[in-house]
């Protein structure tokens, strides 16, 4: 739809001129402002003009009020207008881009069967929550949603994406794709998704409308704007740098010599305090696994979501616990972004994250939408700079939770006599591997023929390869040398390990990217075309008063386009006047 069309009198769209006037956004000749961070407060659904079945749908899914996302960016989206967009995790950005990416497939019904609509997201998790809740936006229309991400079955996938759905989510691009989402991009970008990003960008249709939606905007996301916008419009509601306001931020101080304690104060405090809906983060998969273990010998009704698992089992985990089956979820990263787990009332942390953006994110799974809850952080010694941060940035006050060291003492002893449990289990696991590998390698021996390993513009070697040097370039930063990285890595595959050196592997891992995101700022910034400055005023645009004029006026010169023009021109006539000079040299030299 070109902008002329949707804005035409009586036309579509031309509601918006109504709503909006002369503000920041639009004005009567329908010209769209580049930023468009002001929004009308007062918006309602209703006053977005959107279809009655997809009004039925919002009414359904019990959406009262839009967010400010969703104010801001849904009259931009129904444009066609090129989307750069900045909102808190949390705060609706799914429905932001889905509303007017509906609404347009609506008004404009599909001419063949083609997939129309591209959404790329960071997680399988988050991939499954943004169809989810795409199909329930759509559920009274015709339009059809696809999802398409690794771990679930490929054949079911394949017959799915030979149908045409109008909406793709999470899959390489198509050369007939009429809108892209990249949702989460900072996220994608963290995990080395960059290039990947690039290659399905250079496959999408060169006249597509493209929606990049960010919770920050770093140089990485911008230079990915950079490559895929076309004239964007800029929303920026608010960054993801503020914890919710009714989160209670509590933290446990841990000694320096007591670093092996963290597993016993996460156990006092499940076991004692805080005993269902419960999100434990740690830094490493090894870690989240290892806590499951000693958690459930506890007694605990544990369950854990990492990479380390299929993505049955993980969807499965995720799934019980939503459906509370499961009290306690230990989880990495993985589930720190996007994903929106009602009644989650108490994010503990294992280890403070790399970063205060990370910490963010991670407490955000709790006190989400208005309500109440609590995070526990323990932080050892070399952890007390991200803590200066966050009481920094803290609008409410941080409290101190003290355990009493008796009960510590009394956790860690009983540990300490549940190892040999542990590591039973691990070998059983260990065992049960190897065993599924060799049936799996029959199976292929048996096989006649075998499928084609699938391959893209990476193959899967070069793509391990790639995140092995990035990883390696972590180690070299955090650790200061080649051999004692290969010292540390050594060690924390050893069986023997002691509670302090797997609590100093956690600390030592989220270094390491902390010292990756430093390294990324350190970076020479990338030149970007600027706008030129407008002229100074002169003294009667300043109402007759004339101001002292700045040394840079008086000493350095002006590249300004008029002073260049003129100076390509030669003398003005008044100059050569004054200098002496005759119309013929003043012409030769022209």
């Amino acid at each position: 739809l070109t902008l002329q069309q949707n804005a035409r009198p009586g036309g579509r769209f031309c509601t918006f001129n109504k709503i909006y006037g002369n503000r920041a956004l639009f004005v009567q000749s329908a010209q769209v402002f580049e930023d468009a961070s002001e929004y009308d407060h007062s918006l309602t659904f209703s006053d977005m003009n959107l279809s009655r079945p997809i009004l039925k749908a919002i009414t359904a899914l019990a959406f009262h009020q839009p967010t400010p996302i969703q104010k801001a960016c849904v009259p931009v989206g129904l444009l066609g207008r090129d989307v750069c967009a900045c909102a808190a995790t949390g705060t609706g950005k799914t429905a932001a881009f889905m509303l007017p990416i509906l609404e347009r497939l609506l008004y404009k019904p599909r001419s063949a069967q083609l997939t129309r609509v591209l959404v790329l997201v960071p997680t399988r998790e988050l991939g499954i929550q943004v169809h989810s809740v795409a199909r329930q936006l759509a559920q009274f229309t015709s339009i059809a949603t696809c999802l398409a991400v690794g771990g679930l079955d490929l054949k079911s996938q394949e017959a799915a994406l030979r149908a045409g759905p109008d909406v793709l989510i999470a899959t390489p691009g198509l050369s007939h794709i009429e809108i892209l989402v990249l949702d989460e991009a900072d996220r994608m970008l963290d995990e080395y998704f960059e290039e990947q990003m690039k290659e399905i960008i250079r496959q999408c249709s060169h006249s597509r409308q493209t929606m990049l939606f960010s919770a920050t905007l770093t140089d990485q996301v911008k230079d990915l704007a950079a490559v895929s916008l076309k004239d964007p419009v800029k929303i920026f509601v608010n960054s993801n740098t503020d914890v919710a306001p009714f989160l209670r931020q509590e933290f446990v101080r841990i000694r320096a010599n007591r670093e092996g304690d963290r597993e016993a104060v996460v156990a006092a405090l499940l076991t004692r305090t805080f005993q269902d809906h419960v999100m434990l983060f740690t830094q490493t998969r090894k870690q989240a696994h290892r806590l499951h273990i000693l958690l459930g010998l506890m007694g605990l009704n544990v369950g854990e979501l990492h990479g380390e698992l299929s993505q049955t089992q993980r969807l499965e985990n995720l799934r019980r616990f939503k459906d509370e089956q499961v009290d306690v979820l230990v989880a990495t990263d993985v589930a720190a972004r996007g994903l929106d787990i009602n009644g989650v009332k108490t994010v503990i942390n294992f280890t403070m994250p790399s970063t205060q953006k990370h910490y963010v994110h991670r407490v955000g799974r709790t006190a989400r939408a208005g309500r109440s809850g609590r995070s526990v952080s323990l932080v050892g010694e070399a952890e007390r700079r991200m803590l200066k941060e966050v009481v920094k940035t803290a609008k409410s006050a941080v409290k101190a939770r003290v355990l009493p060291t008796e009960v510590i003492l009394k956790f860690r002893d009983h540990i300490q006599k549940l190892e040999k449990d542990v590591e039973a289990v691990l070998k059983l696991e260990r065992e049960e591997r190897e065993l599924a590998a060799s049936e799996a390698k029959v199976t292929r021996l048996e096989g006649a023929t075998s499928d084609p390993q699938r391959v893209w513009f990476q193959s899967q070697q070069e793509r391990k390869q790639s995140r092995m040097s990035k990883a390696l370039q972590d180690f070299d930063q955090a650790l200061k040398g080649k051999k004692k990285r290969q010292q540390f890595m050594k060690d924390s595959k050893r069986k023997d390990i002691s509670p302090e050196e797997r609590a100093q592997f956690e600390i030592v891992k989220a270094q390491m990217f902390a010292e990756r995101a430093a390294k990324r700022e350190r970076r020479p910034k990338r030149a970007r075309a600027m706008v030129e400055d407008p002229a100074p005023p002169t003294a009667k645009q300043k109402g007759g008063k004339g101001g002292k004029k700045s040394v840079f006026d008086k000493e350095l010169t002006n590249t300004n386009s008029r002073v260049l023009k003129q100076y390509r021109a030669g003398p003005s006539f008044e100059d050569r006047k004054r200098l002496g000079l005759n119309r013929k040299a003043a012409n030769g030299h022209r």
